[in-house]
């Protein structure tokens, strides 16, 4: 642990059985025999143990986790790791990061567990989330939040704040994690970590997706390096693929391809990102033509009521999981809800005589996009508006009025993707001078274009390689 004036960065990294191994490096090593499996589960466990009473990314730690012969031969064979406490894991209470409820232990895996498992990954627990995944900030009512090991007065970003945390400190070398407006990419910008969202059916949908009218929702990973996040989804593919979307295979590196790449640094609903920000997207595209692609500014015009149309929406998802909370646990209330759920649920009501008019509009927002992409490749963006902020500032226990004007002034480019089912990457591209913070860029793709994301991914992390917290 390193202690700098106005922040405290704290890691795991030690001389361990991990070592500094991404999680392919450690599979490697365990298929070489250089260490086992279980040395690997143990020492994962005291890095957690280690870190987590400064960054409180964990919700249910299991220290003896059951072997899995069955997976001995998939690309992360022993390697630890942990699920998201919105995912059903046999045998483990699913919370939802809510205090609205007790949970029970699930009876069966989500689909996407099992998809997961199938890559041979060591579960040790679950991590935190903001409740239901409704903030991009890792904060509550009533428990301490989830710290950024990068400066741990800072928010961790969310909702996969805790499986980010971990990876960032070192704790695990990838970890799962899922964006319903931006939760993969957010969390992997803040703690700086590679982050994607994979298009719409890419990886199996879980039950609680299928029934909504419109499915945002993804399940990926967060990782270090960029062949983790690639072997991932090669690995989930083997699993099961969807043989309405073009595969993806197994991406080792860039292409010989150069690509036609649009930019914007402002949002499509006018939110104008801080110079911070800014800085990282036109030094991006600095190195993107270096490297010889054909870079070009590009606008998105998305339609005006976009923000108010998602937001109505997010409300709708809120009312829903309080009509229907007593498929979580007997004991739900609703009126236990924090303060971010109980409001976008009030304004929800308010307005809910429009949600036929919104789901259309959403629906039709693919169309924009796909204007967007004419003679285009991939489109840049940034991840977020501004740095991460301190702890605090995205609490649930800001009044709601004042907590949404901060959320919409901070998410203002991720949710286009969930709505309309592309595929989008978060990398580190920069740090904030005044808090050593990562910020994030961010790239998407066209419905099924995982690989073109990947590949240029690739290159951009071999041109300039990530920056390491164990560095500091």
């Amino acid at each position: 642990m390193t202690t700098f004036e106005e922040r405290a960065t704290v890691h795991a990294f030690r001389d361990d059985a991990l070592g500094e191994h991404d999680a392919v490096g450690l599979a490697a090593a365990i298929r070489r025999g250089e260490v086992g499996a279980a040395e690997a589960a143990r020492d994962a466990a005291e890095r957690v143990r280690a870190v987590e009473a400064r960054l409180n990314a964990v919700q249910l730690h299991v220290d003896s986790p059951a072997p899995r012969p069955t997976a001995a031969s998939g690309v992360f064979a022993g390697v630890p790791t942990f699920v998201k406490d919105n995912t059903d894991f046999e045998g483990l209470p699913t919370g939802h990061g809510s205090a609205a409820f007790e949970p029970r232990p699930a009876r069966r895996h989500a689909p996407f567990t099992r998809q997961f498992l199938s890559s041979g990954v060591t579960v040790l627990g679950k991590t935190r989330l903001p409740e239901f995944g409704f903030s991009p900030s890792t904060e509550y009512e009533g428990a301490e939040p989830v710290r950024n090991p990068w400066n741990t007065g800072h928010s961790a970003g969310g909702s996969s704040g805790g499986s980010a945390a971990l990876v960032a400190a070192g704790a695990v070398p990838i970890a799962h994690a899922n964006d319903g407006g931006g939760s993969i990419r957010i969390p992997a910008a803040c703690c700086g970590l590679v982050g994607l969202k994979p298009t719409r059916g890419r990886v199996v949908t879980n039950a609680q997706s299928r029934q909504l009218p419109l499915d945002i929702v993804s399940d990926g990973v967060v990782s270090r390096s960029v062949r983790d996040t690639a072997a991932f989804l090669a690995a989930a593919e083997a699993h099961w693929r969807n043989p309405k979307l073009p595969p993806v295979g197994l991406v080792e590196g860039p292409a010989k391809r150069r690509l036609r790449i649009g930019f914007l640094v402002d949002s499509p609903n006018g939110v104008t990102a801080d110079a911070a920000t800014r800085a990282a997207v036109t030094d991006t595209v600095a190195t993107l033509e270096r490297l010889g692609h054909e870079v070009r500014p590009v606008e998105l015009a998305v339609d005006p009521r976009f923000t108010d149309d998602f937001l109505t929406y997010w409300g709708l998802l809120s009312f829903l999981l309080g009509v229907t909370g007593r498929t979580l646990g007997t004991d739900f209330d609703r009126h236990r809800m924090d303060g971010l759920s109980r409001g976008l649920r009030a304004a929800y009501l308010k307005d809910w005589r429009r949600t036929p008019g919104v789901l259309r509009r959403l629906k039709r927002t693919k169309e924009a996009y796909a204007a967007s992409f004419r003679g285009l490749d991939l489109v840049l963006t940034p991840v977020l508006a501004h740095t991460t902020p301190q702890l605090g500032h995205l609490s649930p226990t800001v009044p709601y009025p004042e907590l949404i004007e901060r959320i919409l002034a901070y998410v203002a480019f991720t949710p286009v993707n969930n709505v309309v089912g592309t595929p989008s990457l978060s990398l580190p591209a920069a740090t904030a001078t005044d808090t050593g913070l990562p910020v994030g860029v961010m790239f998407s793709g066209r419905p099924g274009g995982e690989r073109t994301l990947l590949e240029l991914a690739f290159e951009l992390e071999a041109d300039r390689p990530f920056r390491r917290i164990q560095d500091l």
